[in-house]
C-alpha cells in the first residue's frame, strides 16, 4: 500500500511531519507538499508557470518533496510523476486550524483532497483545532501538540486500508478537538457557515485605502453539525464527502415555464 501526504501549511509544518509519523509504518509513505504556506488557495492548480519539486529533508529521517505550487499541483506531481505508482490513498493535512462548515471549498487542505477524489484516489483531509492563546513555545516558536490528533488519524487511516472508504463517498473530512473528552469520531454534516465574513476598510499613512477580509464565528444551534460537535461537545467529526456536485433537483417544471 503506498499512501501520498501533503497539506497546505508548507513542507516544514510539524503538521505533515505529525501525519507521516502516525501513519508510516501503515503503508510506504511519500511526502509532497507545498515549499510555502498555501492556506485559503482551496483547489487552485498552476497553469501559467513551471514548477519545481526540490528534494529535502523534513528532519534526520523523513525525506520530502517541496513543490513550488498549491496543494492540488502537488498531489498532481506526486501521484502521476514522483510516485512510481499512483497511490492507494492520499492523505492532506495535519492542518493547523478546523476545516469546517461549507467554506472547506476555500481550504487548500481540502484542494488536494478533492483532486485525488478526481483520479478515483481516496482521500483524507486531517484539521486540528488549535487554540493559538495556549500554544507554548519550545525554542522560541509556539509549539502544538499533535500526539491526540495522530492517534486519531491512526486509527481512521487503519479502517480505510483494511475495508475501503465508505460507499458513496471520496473524501473524509477529519477535524479533532483542542481539548477532546474522548477518542469518539461522530459523523457529522457540515454547518452552513462558519464565519460571517466581513471586509475592513483602512487607510495607510498616506491616505490609500486597504482592505482585510474580516470574520465573527458563528454558532449554530444544530448539534449535528460539524462546527458544534466540535467546538460545544470537544468531540472529533468526520463528514463523507463526493465529488459529485449534482443537486436532486427536477428542473424540467422550471425551464418549461
Amino acid at each position: 500500500m503506498k499512501i501520498l501526504i501533503t497539506n497546505d501549511d508548507g513542507v516544514n509544518s510539524e503538521g505533515i511531519l505529525a501525519l507521516n509519523n502516525a501513519v508510516k509504518d501503515l503503508a510506504e509513505t511519500t511526502v509532497v507538499a507545498p515549499a510555502q504556506q498555501q492556506s485559503g488557495v482551496g483547489h487552485a492548480i498552476t497553469l501559467m508557470k513551471p514548477l519545481r519539486a526540490i528534494p529535502t529533508k523534513i528532519d534526520e529521517n523523513t525525506e520530502a518533496y517541496a513543490v513550488t505550487g498549491t496543494p492540488t499541483d502537488c498531489v498532481i506531481l506526486g501521484s502521476k510523476n514522483l510516485m512510481q505508482e499512483e497511490p492507494d490513498l492520499v492523505i492532506s493535512g495535519i492542518n493547523v486550524g478546523e476545516n469546517l462548515a461549507r467554506s472547506i471549498t476555500t481550504s487548500g487542505t481540502l484542494g488536494a483532497t478533492f483532486e485525488a477524489a478526481y483520479f478515483g484516489i481516496p482521500a483524507i483531509a486531517v484539521s486540528l483545532q488549535v487554540k493559538h492563546e495556549e500554544l507554548k513555545f519550545k525554542d522560541g516558536v509556539k509549539s502544538i501538540d499533535y500526539s491526540f490528533a495522530e492517534k486519531i488519524v491512526r486509527k481512521l487511516v487503519k479502517k480505510v486500508l483494511e475495508h475501503g472508504m465508505p460507499e458513496g463517498a471520496n473524501i473524509l473530512n477529519l477535524n479533532i478537538p483542542a481539548h477532546p473528552v474522548s477518542e469518539e469520531i461522530v459523523q457529522v454534516k457540515l454547518a452552513n457557515k462558519m464565519y460571517d465574513t466581513d471586509v475592513e476598510k483602512r487607510l495607510d499613512p498616506y491616505g490609500n485605502p486597504y482592505y482585510w477580509i474580516v470574520g465573527g464565528l458563528i454558532m449554530e444551534e444544530d448539534g449535528n453539525t460539524d462546527v458544534h460537535t466540535l467546538r460545544v461537545k470537544n468531540k472529533s467529526t468526520i463528514t463523507a464527502l463526493s465529488t459529485d456536485m449534482t443537486t436532486c433537483i427536477d428542473l424540467s417544471k422550471w425551464l418549461t415555464d
